[in-house]
Parts: C-alpha cells; sequence; structure tokens
C-alpha cells in the first residue's frame, strides 16, 4: 500500500501548523515566548523542507526524522510545547500530538511502509559510514 502523496501532505500540514504555532508564541511578547516561537517557526521550517530535499546534515544529526517513532516522538514534542493558553494554539498543538502519537503506532504496523523520503536514511542503527 503506497502511502507516501498521503504522508507527504500530512507532514507539510503539519509544518503550516508548526509555523502558525511559533507565530503564535510571539502574543503575548516577552523573552521565552518569542525564543520558544522562533524555534517552533525553525521546526516548521525545517520539517516542511525535509519533503523536498533532504541535507546530508539532517541524515547524520537529525535521523529520528526518518522513522515513524522518531517524527512521532518529535511531533508529539512540539505538540506539547505549542499550546499557552489561547484555544487556537490549544487546537493547533493537539493536531500535532494527535499525528505525532498516528505516528508512533505506525511504527508497529508491519503493513504500512514508511514514504520514501523518510527511508533514504535508514541505513539501519550504527551505520555511520567512516
Amino acid at each position: 500500500m503506497d502511502l507516501s502523496d498521503s504522508f507527504r501532505f500530512v507532514n507539510l500540514a503539519v509544518a503550516v501548523l508548526m509555523i502558525l504555532g511559533g507565530v503564535s508564541q510571539f502574543f503575548p511578547l516577552g523573552i521565552q515566548p518569542i525564543i520558544l516561537g522562533c524555534y517552533t517557526i525553525l521546526f516548521g521550517v525545517s520539517t516542511g523542507l525535509l519533503e523536498f530535499q533532504i541535507p546530508h546534515q539532517v541524515q547524520r544529526y537529525a535521523s529520528f526524522m526518518f522513522s515513524f517513532l522518531g517524527r512521532g516522538a518529535f511531533y508529539i514534542f512540539v505538540g506539547c510545547i505549542i499550546p499557552h493558553g489561547h484555544w487556537a494554539t490549544i487546537i493547533i498543538g493537539s493536531i500535532i500530538f494527535l499525528v505525532g502519537v498516528t505516528y508512533v503506532a505506525l511504527e508497529f504496523v508491519p503493513s504500512i511502509e514508511p514514504p520514501a523520503n523518510m527511508r533514504e536514511a535508514d541505513a539501519g542503527w550504527g551505520a555511520e559510514q567512516v
């Protein structure tokens, strides 16, 4: 079953939600919300760019993004840091959190394979070439 386009759409939607959630972090103004917003926007832009091009550095230093379990854990983390009191951020964070939980569950469903862009760096544990 080839679900690559569906996963790409979901990952791009999550990236857009991360960017929107990051922008929403700027209000009310403060040091902590601004830093958190910048990181959330950076996470969203990075997640979106991974759907189009995979830099070598990402394969080496963020290899967790190339499995359902790792990407799901990352989405759960981002989904937990976005909500901060406003109903829109709670909805955005909840959607990202639920996508993360779904990705973690998909790791344990053998009939569903990761899309091609998530298999690029899948050389196995400790398979780094020196």
